[in-house]
């Protein structure tokens, strides 16, 4: 048998009293809270892991308490210096004092936290985020869409009783210039654990009738800082990434960006920035047509002066551009009669020529100078006679000779 036996309660102060003489009274832990309650009292309740980095596999857990006094302090400090509430999830650094207590055993009593850790781990986490969406090639996708000339349809997620929502209306229906805007929300969950499905949700929504809009706008406006983390999500970073419409956010914080206003189309501070971001494009369109309208009237009025000054040209060239026709209509008339009389000349003596060789060939052909070269003439009751067969024994025939003529009967 032993020689000295301890009762549970001595070994526990054994334990407690050799902790507190062999540990230094404060340490800087880093680790993951795993849980985190808060008592009626004030009092916060927490249990620190640590993971295996390769496999996610708890290696190490550890209860920890901030007393009410402390956390007092501490919960605003950490969540206005990081943007992130002192939640479970989150990775922390902080001073810790080693207690062991014969009751309720091991635990870290926090008495100081650094919050340039934890916004470091929140940062990375980020990067990591738009570093993936970087590898898959959908990082810039809705940055690279064109802007719409006239973004008038628009399709607005946000909280239907956000004051945000109504100061974005309230500016795009009373914009000096009358601009008509279509406005239609898809109501989401802005804070709290929900943002990332109801967001996909009214995405989805939006994306079946994509067509009926111009560009989504998600609108947020006024709030904690610290509920700004349901917008620095892989799903939500990766689904505004890739929509086939501009995306412009207006989460209302112009210090902290959220991964989704960095994978956004545009950016702008607030709710009522994005009513100006698209009133000032309906503005650029209008100065646009304007200036085109202006560049119509000044080509048109260049042309106008240009034709009236042709004209007038034409005009005091008329008298000349006549008067040079009319000379060139005499010459040309002058010129055809002297060719008209050279043709009918050169006709005349060509007519003549062939008359003349005519009544020569009429005259060769006449009986009289048949007659006159020795040669006679035979009819018969009147008719020429030129063949004998015409002719029978016993008829009368005349022959007529160059002077005279003669009867004669036919006797073979």
């Amino acid at each position: 048998m032993a020689e000295t036996a301890y009762t549970l309660y001595e070994l526990n102060h054994k334990v407690r009293s050799t902790i507190e003489s062999r540990l230094d009274d404060e340490y800087w832990v880093q680790a993951e809270l795993s849980e985190v309650h808060l008592n009626r009292n004030g009092h916060c309740y927490l249990e620190f892991v640590e993971r295996d980095e390769a496999s996610g596999t708890l290696i190490a857990k550890a209860r920890g308490t901030i007393w009410s006094n402390v956390y007092r302090l501490l919960a605003p400090y950490f969540e206005e210096a990081t943007g992130h509430p002192f939640a479970a999830g989150i990775r922390v650094q902080v001073l810790v004092q080693v207690q062991f207590h014969e009751l309720y055993g091991y635990s870290l009593s926090v008495t100081d936290i650094d919050p340039t850790y934890t916004l470091g781990d929140l940062m990375r986490h980020r990067k990591q985020i738009l570093d993936q969406l970087e590898r898959e090639g959908v990082l810039t996708l809705n940055k690279e869409l064109p802007m719409p000339l006239l973004p008038q349809r628009i399709a607005v997620i946000s909280s239907a009783t956000a004051a945000g929502y109504g100061d974005f209306c309230h500016q795009l229906a009373d914009n000096r210039q009358g601009y008509a805007f279509q406005v239609e929300l898809f109501p989401a969950i802005m804070q709290g654990r929900q943002v990332e499905e109801s967001l996909l949700q009214a995405l989805d929504a939006i994306m079946e009738r994509q067509e009926q809009y111009d560009v989504v706008v998600i609108i947020r406006g006024g709030g904690a800082v610290s509920d700004l983390t349901g917008f620095d999500t892989y799903l939500l970073a990766s689904a505004c990434a890739q929509f086939p419409l501009p995306i412009i956010t207006g989460i209302g914080h112009e210090r902290d960006d959220t991964v989704i206003d960095a994978v956004a189309h545009t950016r702008v501070k607030t709710p009522t920035a994005a009513a100006q971001l698209l009133i000032g494009r309906m503005d650029e369109a209008a100065q646009h047509l304007d200036a085109l309208s202006q560049r119509l009237k000044t080509a048109v009025d260049q042309r106008l002066m240009c034709e009236h000054l042709q004209i007038e040209s034409l005009r005091n060239r008329i008298p000349q551009l006549l008067y040079q026709r009319m000379a060139a209509a005499r010459q040309r008339i002058h010129s055809l009669q002297e060719q008209l009389q050279y043709s009918v000349r050169q006709q005349q003596k060509s007519e003549a020529h062939r008359l003349a060789l005519l009544k020569q060939r009429v005259a060769d052909a006449s009986p009289q100078r048949l007659l006159a070269l020795g040669y006679t003439l035979t009819l018969k009751e009147g008719r020429f006679i030129k063949d004998s067969s015409q002719l029978s024994p016993g008829d009368q025939v005349e022959i007529r000779f160059r002077q005279g003529k003669v009867k004669a009967r036919v006797n073979e």
